[in-house]
This record gives C-alpha cells, structure tokens and sequence, in this order.
C-alpha cells in the first residue's frame, strides 16, 4: 500500500543555514508517528515544510504517491494537510464558531460544514458553550481544543500537532486524546505529533523518529525505543 506521505532525502534550510539534512521517513494511512527530540532538533521546521510553510532545497515530498514537493500551503490543505501550530495561533478576536469555520476555508463541499461543527461540538462540548465567545478569552485548554477543532474541520487526511500537551493541564490533555481517539477510530486520518512529553509520545504513537541537530538518529516503534537506554539517557531524557 502507498505511504500516507514520503519523505525522500529532504533538504532544508532558511539562508546558508541548514536545519534539516537528508531526512527520509514514512507516515503509512492510519498511522500515529511521533517526532521525538530536543529543542532545536527541527521538528517544528519539518512539519513546517511537510505543511507547505518552507520550501525544501532538495528532496521530494509525496502524498499518498503524488509528488506535492511544489505545492503550495493552501494546495496542501486543499488534499488533506493540515496543521495545529504551536502556540494554536487562533485569531483572538473571532468567536470560536468564526476559528472553526476558518479551518473549512479550502473545503469545497459547503454543505457539509454545519455538520462538521456538530461533530466538533460532539467532540468538544465546551466549545458549542462558547461558541459565540471571542476565542482569546478561552482558557489554554479550550483554546488548544479550538486550534484542533478548527484543523479538523478542513476534513484532513494528515494530521500534524505541534505540542499537543504543553502548558495543558493533564484532565485537559486526556480529554484531547480521547477525541481525537474517536476521529481516528472512524476516519482514514494518519496523524503526526510532536510532543515534548516523551511518555505521552511513547504512548500514542505507533512508530517514532527521533531527531537531532536536524538528522533522523533513531526510528522503530515504541516499545523497541523504551528499552534502548542510551537512546532514553541521550535523546529522550528519560
């Protein structure tokens, strides 16, 4: 079967600076991958570059087979790409319906995103009893909920989450899990997530690579990568 997405010898870099050298991994369909790794490893700037925001100097990029390595960031969306940035970055002034809706700005069938804000509602019922509050006065929790809301309501086939715990208090970060457990239970959605929480990371994904100092170090399933103590002691700080 043809990978979800396929990494091939990616090159990138902003200026004469390279972040990312040579990286080469694979997201199959229905698959949780995480991106382990310290800061400045450059997770932030693959999923960046997976997502259309940087341009890779060499390497190619392919979606379920098809070359998307001159696709832009709104074409990506368009095919199923989709990100939940670091820090959300949801516009503070709309109201939280307004945020959700803004994620199904590429979708072509109109009809259907009422229903997809009933699903977003199911999935987050605190944010149908906000939905008409500006989204900056959201506490974190809610606001991360609303940035994953607003992702999923473009309907993607790639899932990519920066930092889905942090500053989340746990309560919070088990209600996340469990819904987005329940999309991916129902949809072909192949997810991505980085996640400074290493045992969160461990215990959601199905497959890992672990980056540093912008190379891939490390790849194998969960399972394998708790037992490698000097990868734990030298990459994972466990």
């Amino acid at each position: 079967m043809v990978p979800s997405l396929s990494l091939r010898d990616l090159k990138v870099g902003y200026g004469d600076i390279t972040v990312l050298w040579n990286i080469s991994l694979n997201v199959e369909n229905r698959e949780i991958v995480g991106l382990l790794g310290s800061n400045g490893a450059g997770k932030t700037t693959l999923i960046n570059t997976i997502c259309g925001l940087t341009a890779p100097s060499k390497g190619e990029l392919l979606f379920f087979g098809e070359d998307i390595t001159f696709f832009n960031s709104t074409e990506r969306v368009r095919i199923g790409i989709t990100q939940i940035p670091e820090g959300r970055l949801l516009f503070s002034g709309l109201s939280v319906k307004q945020n959700l809706r803004m994620g199904a700005f590429a979708r072509k069938d109109k009809s259907g995103i009422e229903d997809e804000l009933d699903a977003i509602f199911h999935l987050f019922p605190v944010l149908e009893s906000r939905m008409n509050q500006p989204a900056g006065t959201l506490s974190g929790g809610e606001q991360q909920m609303c940035a994953i809301g607003r992702g999923l309501m473009a309907r993607p086939r790639l899932l990519m989450i920066d930092e889905l715990s942090w500053g989340l208090a746990p309560v919070v970060v088990d209600t996340i899990i469990a819904a987005l457990k329940e999309v991916y239970k129902t949809t072909e959605l192949s997810l991505i997530l980085i996640e400074q929480d290493v045992q969160l990371g461990l215990d959601l994904s199905h497959r890992l690579y672990v980056l540093e100092n912008g190379r891939v170090v490390k790849e194998g399933r969960p399972e394998d990568l708790a037992k490698d103590l000097a990868l734990r002691k030298a990459y994972l700080g466990i």
